[in-house]
């Protein structure tokens, strides 16, 4: 599987799916206008440790709500997830079996070097 969710409105994610110079056959799911469905993160799912990681702790909506004060379940995760797109960790890169989260330079530069590898 090739393909990346993201938010085209989010500046990191549009300069990040640029900066990996994606070849033929990537898929790109804006995930503000077309959510996730619950195959979807399940498949995500499968390829990390927990819903958890595909959490991001740093949506607006995670403080707004208080979920910092709350613990939550791995259920918890993958329905908030499910519920509004803010809090998927962006972008999510699937490419062949592995999966990269987030924007960070380290995880960027992994997925890049997995897709251009020969």
């Amino acid at each position: 599987m090739k393909k990346i969710y993201y938010l085209s409105t989010c500046n990191t994610c549009t300069r990040i799916i640029n900066e990996l110079e994606l070849p033929e056959g990537f898929q790109l799911q804006d995930i503000k206008t077309e959510p996730i469905t619950e195959q979807q993160i399940e498949e995500m799912r499968a390829l990390t440790d927990s819903y958890e990681n595909l959490f991001s702790k740093r949506a607006r909506l995670y403080k707004e709500l208080g979920l910092k004060e709350k613990s939550l379940s791995e259920n918890d995760f993958k329905n908030y997830i499910l519920e509004h797109y803010t809090f998927l960790k962006r972008p999510v890169i699937l490419f062949n079996d592995q999966i990269f989260i987030g924007n960070s330079k380290k995880t960027v530069a992994s997925a890049k070097t997995a897709i251009h590898a020969k």
